[in-house]
């Protein structure tokens, strides 16, 4: 299987090399939270402030949370649903397109009008973008097939919200917790032949890495990160920025990203 690569030590750290160190570079915007949580997009927009030398680190966030944080100058907000949460593609896509990458993290909380209108930017926009949490399983139901031809998209999911995006798009191959190592990785490699989106799974202790029919393999016990604390927004962070300084080296950057 030439096109699986099985990887368990930081071969691509020299990636590393790529981050500016005298000037600070790139503007990258963190989406995320709603009415009542917003925890997540601010760690992660401070995370990424406080390691990266990035020019600029904006926290997107709906205008539901505006009186309960401080007016700082890296906090956007924007229109809301009647629960909290986004409710305007038009600004979602502009935010999209005035930075140079994109996270949306989550805690959008599930509801019509933010799948809709989170989808339908994604499609209008251009700029690269990472989607994680529960992100996945909003645009696993509103115009999937579309969003999965955008250039630029990385999907970082588990295996059921993987699921979740073949069903939607009547995808012909199918998917189980219980496949082997082996065959989720063929899957993946066909899938990506198919869609130029750029993949990111967690299946049963491996973390497959795959674009453009190539798939690489990283155990989790090797990188210092844990079922739980890979999702708390450092990990899909450092995946953003290493792809950022390291523009068509998906594989290489993420798997550098990968370990702590």
């Amino acid at each position: 299987m030439d096109f699986l690569e099985k990887i368990t030590d930081n071969q691509y750290k020299d990636l590393y090399f790529n981050i500016p160190e005298e000037q600070k570079m790139g503007a990258v915007s963190v989406i995320g939270g709603n009415g009542q949580n917003f925890r997540t997009v601010v760690k992660t927009a401070e995370y990424l402030a406080s390691t990266f030398p990035l020019k600029e680190v904006r926290a997107v966030l709906p205008n539901s949370l505006k009186s309960k944080l401080p007016p700082l100058d890296n906090f956007i907000f924007l229109k809301t649903t009647e629960v909290g949460s986004f409710s305007d593609a038009k600004e979602l896509e502009a935010v999209i397109g005035g930075a140079d990458f994109t996270l949306l993290i989550g805690d959008l909380s599930k509801n019509t009008v933010t799948t809709k209108e989170v989808s339908n930017a994604l499609i209008d926009s251009d700029n690269p973008v990472l989607l994680t949490r529960d992100t996945v399983d909003l645009v696993a139901e509103e115009k999937t097939d579309r969003i999965l031809m955008r250039e630029g998209l990385i999907i970082f999911g588990t295996t059921p919200q993987w699921q979740k995006i073949f069903k939607s798009v009547y995808y012909p191959k199918v998917l189980t917790a219980s496949q082997s190592l082996v065959q989720v990785a063929e899957i993946f490699h066909k899938f990506t032949l198919s869609y130029p989106a750029q993949v990111i799974i967690l299946h049963e202790g491996q973390i497959l890495v795959a674009k453009n029919g190539k798939v690489a393999v990283v155990p989790l016990e090797k990188t210092g990160f844990s079922p739980l604390t890979l999702w708390n927004g450092e990990m899909a962070g450092k995946i953003m920025t290493l792809n950022l300084y390291n523009p068509d080296k998906f594989i290489e950057a993420t798997v550098a990203a990968l370990f702590r």
